[in-house]
């Protein structure tokens, strides 16, 4: 007995050596899988001496002009054949158009002042390249999924270097001539470890512009050569009597007419380019720090939203205390067996528990902002977490706005739900069918946003700028939209339909009560505008860098924060449309569905604000397409906002109504 009672505990002990191996095994297996999701690339790419390295070339951008243009239709040097790479549905939306270039480089082979390509500048492209030089626009390669970047030196507000800036400038104005930039220069870091792999990884990508002239200008235009010596004069475009300033088309007729004229005045550019190989101990894992990293005025950026945080934090938590310690104080006070005298002295929010869920004015429109609100909060969450995971990482370009777009769609089924569980509230007789609210829901907010961005596109287009989306990608949005999104609308209402009305505490009297006049400071308008600036105030700091990310062409990859404010927003706005809700309800005025929406939603009106200010301090926007792009766009992201912080009022409202009259008596 002994023997079998100790075999049996050695088995027992062998089963739990065993499972927590297996249990080892399972985490070391989770941590590698959540490892390897974070690294940006996925998988890492090694070269060999002497292997060729791509270097690719995006769109020209501008932060002052917001329009970008293709590579190629610039007087730059062409390949034999010019080759567009795969781009995903976010890259075809913001306008990405990656293509092959002439520059041939091979790995750990530096180049030195070497020619590419002569190309002849009548006045139009000479007139076309000052134009990009104006409006500050910007050149951008790519080498291995980076994007090259460029440290000026003495450009700062005070001489410091300006460190980390992606791309390169066309050119620049300066002492009332036009610079081009036609040589750049390859900084290309690398690491290697033989011990871990075999072969070179590419862990930087940095291009040094300059302007250079030729060692003999009297030579054909064909034989002309880049002169890379320091002495060397740079490459200033000739004046022609052309208005710089204005983007004239010419038709086919005057352009055959000035054919001879502009051959005569035609001005030859060298294009060149150097490539310096240089070792570094930077890891595949880090080699995005550079672009991510935050240095200069941007570290005020961690103190702001520190200090936001605690100061939203207290005022939230004094706005919770002050809420909660006076209703349980009411409760209390309602629950007691009233005296006579104290039963006509009554006062409060119990009074008006027979019209408490009354039917607001406009329920329709209320049900599809929440329904879409919550829609919209629900693609927020998980685009986080797939962020936070590391799975949209930057260098899978468009990968973010992919996400966002398919899993607006895919929430589509959480917003026909809440829809119907709306509709039910405000029509409980069932007078009419919730298909109008469902549609409306489907159609309503995505309708206008596809509106809006479709009169923008027509007008990219016609500037022929590169960021105009094509019609098949306009298309494929049409589908994921009416192919997706609307079936899975309804699908949502068909299942939430199926659940019992949402029960009430209190009955709705049939003769709505009579509200007292209220003074001006109890207005339910003017507790709207005042309560959304503690939701604004919370996401301002973070808003400015989204905007610099969004405008400026800088990176944005800190949603640990973003993460935290989106919940501090949250619970800032919970709590504003509580206390809003009480106050009114404590006034004797039931009409609370739309201020519990409206206090919190009004924090889109200061988002649209902040964008005005914003354009006037930050931006320097010179063309009226320019300007409508901004505005329109900053438009249906103040109107997302408004929904997604409204829903969130609503539901946290609904729910303390609820919670309140559920605690009382009533007779």
């Amino acid at each position: 007995q002994a023997l079998a009672q100790t075999a049996q505990e050695q088995s027992l002990s062998a089963r739990a050596a065993f499972m927590a191996s297996l249990h080892r095994i399972v985490v070391a297996s989770l941590c590698l899988h959540g490892l390897a999701v974070y690294l940006p690339g996925l998988a890492p790419r090694e070269y060999k001496e002497d292997e060729l390295v791509k270097i690719k070339a995006n769109k020209l951008t501008s932060a002052k002009r917001q329009l970008p243009f293709q590579y190629y239709k610039q007087p730059f040097c062409h390949p034999e054949s010019i080759q567009d790479s795969k781009e995903n549905f976010g890259e075809h939306l913001s306008g990405d158009q990656i293509q092959n270039t002439p520059y041939a480089i091979s790995f750990l082979k530096s180049v030195e002042c070497q020619k590419v390509c002569n190309v002849q500048l009548n006045k139009w492209s000479k007139g076309k390249l000052k134009r990009l030089i104006e409006s500050e626009y910007v050149v951008n390669f790519i080498v291995d999924g980076l994007p090259a970047i460029t440290n000026y030196k003495g450009a700062g507000p005070n001489g410091e270097d300006v460190p980390y800036v992606e791309g390169y400038l066309v050119g620049i104005f300066q002492d009332d001539k036009y610079y081009l930039h036609n040589h750049v220069n390859f900084k290309m870091l690398y690491h290697s470890d033989p011990d871990s792999f075999a072969g070179y990884r590419i862990v930087g990508f940095q291009v040094e512009p300059a302007s250079l002239g030729v060692v003999d200008d009297s030579v054909g235009p064909q034989n002309m050569m880049p002169d890379c010596k320091k002495e060397s004069k740079h490459f200033s475009l000739s004046d022609d009597p052309i208005q710089v300033g204005k983007n004239k088309k010419k038709t086919g007729r005057n352009r055959g007419k000035d054919k001879d004229e502009d051959d005569e005045k035609a001005q030859t550019v060298v294009y060149s380019y150097s490539v310096e190989w240089q070792f570094s101990e930077i890891r595949w894992a880090s080699r995005w720090d550079a672009y991510l990293k935050m240095t200069g005025p941007d570290k005020i950026h961690w103190f702001a939203i520190l200090n936001s945080l605690v100061v939203l934090v207290f005022l939230s938590g004094v706005v919770a205390l002050i809420v909660v310690r006076t209703v349980h104080r009411d409760i209390a006070a309602y629950n007691e067996v009233p005296t006579a005298e104290e039963a006509k002295e009554e006062t409060g929010w119990k009074l008006v528990h027979g019209d408490v869920f009354r039917e607001p004015p406009y329920a329709w429109l209320l049900s599809v902002c929440t329904a879409s609100g919550v829609q919209l909060l629900g693609m927020t969450v998980i685009t986080m977490i797939a962020a936070l995971l590391g799975m949209l990482s930057p260098a899978h370009r468009g990968s973010l706005l992919q996400a966002i777009i398919i899993l607006f769609a895919l929430m589509g089924i959480l917003g026909g739900y809440v829809a119907v569980i709306y509709y039910k509230i405000f029509d409980p007789e069932g007078k009419s069918t919730y298909t109008m609210t469902v549609v409306l829901t489907a159609t309503l907010f995505p309708g206008g946003f596809f509106g809006i961005f479709f009169l923008l596109n027509l007008f990219i287009w016609g500037e022929e700028s590169s960021g105009a989306v094509p019609f098949p990608t306009l298309f494929a949005l049409l589908v994921l939209w009416f192919g997706i999104s609307l079936p899975l609308v309804f699908l949502g209402a068909v299942c939430s339909n199926k659940r019992p009305r949402m029960e009430f505490p209190t009955k709705t009297s049939k003769i709505p009560r009579a509200i007292p006049e209220l003074p001006w400071y109890s207005n339910p308008l003017l507790a709207c505008f005042v309560g959304g600036i503690l939701p604004f105030g919370a996401v301002y700091t973070e808003l400015f860098f989204i905007m610099n990310s969004l405008w400026l062409q800088k990176f944005y990859y800190i949603f640990g924060f973003l993460a935290l404010v989106l919940v501090i927003v949250c619970f800032t706005c919970a709590e504003i449309s509580i206390a809003t809700t009480y106050f009114q309800l404590t006034s004797e005025d039931y009409r609370w569905w739309w201020t519990s929406y409206c206090a919190s939603a009004s924090s889109g009106l200061y988002v649209f604000l902040y964008a005005i200010v914003y354009a006037k301090t930050q931006l320097q926007l010179d063309h009226y397409v320019s300007v409508m792009m901004y505005f329109g766009y900053m438009f249906m992201i103040s109107v997302v906002f408004s929904l997604v912080t409204g829903a969130v009022g609503m539901v946290s409202g609904l729910a303390f109504v609820k919670a309140i009259y559920g605690s009382i008596k009533v007779d």
